[in-house]
């Protein structure tokens, strides 16, 4: 009995020092050569997880810095996610060299990326490739940044994310709009919050020919001068733009701190605007027409007419 036990454990034994050898082997078993560098499944194995660790580590970062740590030393937002960006691709470009150089590519072997880069663009690839050098751009040039208003392809929103392939900008709506980079480098971009965000506000405003114009520019600017959300300097102004079919057209140029509050200040000087008027016995007019009718009169109308003159 014990002779056949010490059998079953020297063939047990064998067999999983038989299993370790068949998977040493294949995983040491080299797949192709870089640089007279075997590369084997053990080493891509690493590879892959050198580039998924440095992948959690840059995105790690990332969200320490701006959250944590850069928050307490810059208060633009903007530049905060610039730099916490930046910061999160050095560190992936680092883990991607350092993988790099773990399977036998040097430095110089960077050509190596640059060539699957350009087989890449042969296969269709240009959007991507374009996209990403875009994001880049946008990030060290900043034309846009973090929190700004811009107006891309006529719909208005807010910056909320610069990735490598595509900018997120929220609508006024709450809908998050996917904008490739490209498009903030190649076309015409409105950024309402760009070096400066106070906004000019125009308000249009139509008066009777009756009524008095100093009583109408008094009105205008005591509704100017009676909001607390409007800049004092600038200073408003109020012009008389043009004479209309049935109004003068009055124009009230007011400025605000911030172009995300346009549309509320918009609204509630337009409320006052009523307001005032109606105090003043201020009209603001209908559109009106004239209409004109030629031979508008029947026939028969004539004629009876005629019929009556010659009894």
């Amino acid at each position: 009995m014990q002779a056949d036990s010490t059998a079953t454990s020297s063939t047990e034994s064998y067999s999983l020092s038989d299993v370790y050898d068949y998977l040493a082997q294949i995983f040491e078993t080299t797949l192709f050569e870089v640089k007279d560098t075997p590369v084997t499944l053990f080493s891509i194995f690493i590879f892959i997880l050198f580039i998924v660790g440095f992948s959690f580590l840059a995105s790690f970062l990332k969200k320490l810095l701006n959250k944590k740590v850069l928050p307490r030393f810059i208060s633009d937002p903007g530049l905060r996610f610039t730099l916490s960006r930046i910061t999160q691709y050095i560190v992936l470009i680092a883990g991607v060299l350092v993988s790099f150089q773990f399977i036998g590519v040097d430095l110089t072997g960077l050509a190596v990326i640059f060539g699957f880069l350009s087989v890449g663009i042969g296969f269709g690839l240009q959007n991507v490739t374009s996209n990403f050098i875009s994001g880049l751009i946008v990030l060290f040039e900043r034309p846009i940044s973090i929190g700004d208003r811009v107006l891309v392809n006529g719909i208005e929103g807010d910056v909320q994310e610069i990735n490598i392939r595509s900018t997120t900008v929220r609508s006024l709506n709450n809908i998050s709009i996917i904008v490739p980079n490209s498009e903030f480098i190649s076309k015409d971009v409105v950024n309402y919050s760009y070096g400066d965000p106070t906004y000019r506000l125009v308000l249009d405003v139509g008066v009777s020919y009756s009524s008095d114009l100093d009583l109408v520019i008094k009105a205008l600017n005591e509704v100017a001068e009676e909001c607390d959300r409007i800049l004092k300097t600038p200073k408003h102004d109020v012009h008389l733009r043009s004479f209309g079919d049935s109004a003068w057209d009055m124009k009230l140029l007011v400025w605000v701190a911030n172009v995300k509050d346009h549309y509320s200040i918009l609204n509630e000087l337009n409320q006052a605007i009523v307001r005032k008027f109606r105090e003043y016995d201020i009209e603001i007019p209908f559109p009106q027409r004239d209409l004109n009718f030629r031979n508008a009169m029947p026939s028969s109308t004539s004629e009876y007419t005629q019929e009556e003159s010659e009894s």
